[in-house]
């Protein structure tokens, strides 16, 4: 997958604050992303962002 820092992806599943769309911080073995609804962020490995991901959205 091709994925740049400032694209915004939807996942699966839904944040507990109810959004479901992440704006990416950082690539490369890992990811960061923070939650467009309350603003956390967290660090998930590349395999399993890739099998969450529903769309990448059209960078902004």
């Amino acid at each position: 997958m091709d994925i740049q820092t400032g694209q915004k992806v939807r996942m699966k599943k839904k944040h507990p604050c109810g959004a479901d769309i992440w704006e990416v911080l950082r690539t490369g073995a890992d990811f960061r992303l923070k939650c467009t609804g309350c603003g956390r962020q967290i660090m998930i490995r590349r395999d399993v962002m890739e099998k969450n991901i529903k769309e990448v959205l059209e960078q902004e």
